[in-house]
């Protein structure tokens, strides 16, 4: 195992390093093939059968005492009956990977444990997080479990449902003014400053990056070697598209039973924050920092700003799948909350539900054959952002006397 940057190719031993130091790109966990088991020989000791850890050997934490878990991972793969219905999608299968059940609610967890399980590693006892809300309550309950201390930013637009869970957790919160990417910026520079352990979830992490191709292991296991032809992720900055990949490309090379078949990686932002989707719908092969933020999709109101290279190298992996990108409105937005938790009963946050708004968007508009396997990540809860769900009509009646409840009925 070694680190090694996606631009120029210069490999590093393991270590913490968050950049190139010859072109400054983005690095990478890169395994030589001999290191890449046979997928098939699962490692199920009792503490690991239903979490991420299943793939422990596939993970780049070099012993195991220095796993720091919750029990991420596992989680359920719905297949949808009613919805497709609802979308006349009849010869299609639907799926949504709900990754809202993870420990603290997102998929984050994935990302965080091995970070945080490689910090331990390294010795570091401070970590710091730049975060729009999941990755700091992630953060900051895998800080609390290995009693490592975490110095969370965010935004302070930052819904405050996911303030009190950070809190909860006993990590120092700084509350950022501006966008995601100035409470990026201040982490980038406490860490630099005072040698803290950078476990913010774009790109820069590499270790924590890597954890996420479990959810293409777990995907491959659960459709028992069924390839989807769609996979819908909400992106910001792209790790998690980049962990389906890279994912799908291991699988590849250790099962050797998918052929050259890679699913189409199809990247979903919102319209008020849609730097990618703009630089693929512009044919562009960088992509360009956005302006001001507007959107209910917290998760995925990252602007990109300093580091656009994120963007770039995401967009290049959409292209590479053969998939593409697609923004969605905040009504949109909405419509896919109540959708999945009023056909399906999965209760998820703008962020998470934002797969299913773009898949719906693709599919009313012809771009998605009607016979496809189409998988969809729900990647947060809908107890992370309240707000929505409360300005949302309801089934909500007062009765105030009992001669009311008859005149109801």
């Amino acid at each position: 195992m070694k680190l090694k940057c996606v631009n120029c190719a210069e490999t590093y031993p393991p270590i913490m390093i968050y950049s190139c130091n010859k072109c400054d790109g983005i690095l990478e966990v890169f395994y030589e093939k001999k290191d890449l088991n046979d997928l098939n020989k699962e490692h199920l000791e009792m503490n690991k059968v239903n979490t991420m850890w299943r793939y422990s050997d596939r993970l780049s934490i070099g012993d195991d005492d220095n796993i720091i878990s919750l029990y991420e991972g596992g989680t359920p793969l719905h297949f949808s009956k009613r919805y497709k219905s609802e979308l006349n999608f009849f010869k299609g299968e639907l799926y949504f990977k709900d990754e809202t059940v993870n420990p603290t609610g997102s998929f984050k967890d994935r990302l965080v444990s091995v970070a945080i399980s490689k910090a331990k590693e390294f010795g570091y006892n401070k970590i710091v997080c730049a975060s729009s809300g999941n990755a700091g309550a992630s953060a900051a309950a895998y800080a609390a479990k290995s009693g490592i201390d975490a110095v969370i930013l965010a935004p302070q637009s930052t819904p405050k449902e996911k303030v009190i869970q950070i809190l909860a957790y006993g990590a120092t919160v700084l509350l950022v003014k501006g966008h995601y990417s100035n409470s990026y910026k201040l982490a980038k520079e406490l860490s630099e400053r005072h040698n803290l352990c950078n476990v913010s979830t774009t790109y820069l992490n590499p270790y924590g990056t890597d954890a996420l191709k479990t959810v293409a292991f777990e995907l491959n296991n659960q459709l028992k070697g069924e390839v989807p032809d769609y996979i819908f992720i909400p992106i910001g900055s792209g790790p998690l598209l980049k962990g389906v990949y890279q994912g799908y490309n291991e699988l590849v090379q250790s099962l050797g039973n998918i052929g050259a078949t890679m699913p189409k990686l199809i990247g979903v932002q919102a319209e008020g924050c849609a730097p990618i989707v703009s630089a693929f719908e512009n044919n562009k092969e960088v992509v360009t920092a956005w302006g001001e933020s507007n959107t209910i999709a917290s998760g995925i109101s990252d602007p990109l700003i300093g580091y656009e290279k994120d963007g770039t190298y995401t967009l290049k992996l959409i292209r590479d799948s053969k998939g593409s990108a697609v923004s969605v409105t905040d009504e949109e937005i909405k419509k896919a909350m109540r959708d999945l938790s009023q056909f399906e009963g999965i209760f998820a946050e703008p962020t998470g539900a934002a797969s299913l708004a773009g898949f719906r968007k693709l599919c009313e508009k012809g771009a998605i054959n009607s016979s496809s396997r189409v998988a969809c990540l729900i990647t947060g809860h809908g107890f992370k952002d309240m707000k929505i769900y409360q300005e949302m009509e309801n089934g909500l009646h007062y009765i105030n006397d009992i001669s009311d409840l008859n005149a109801f009925l």
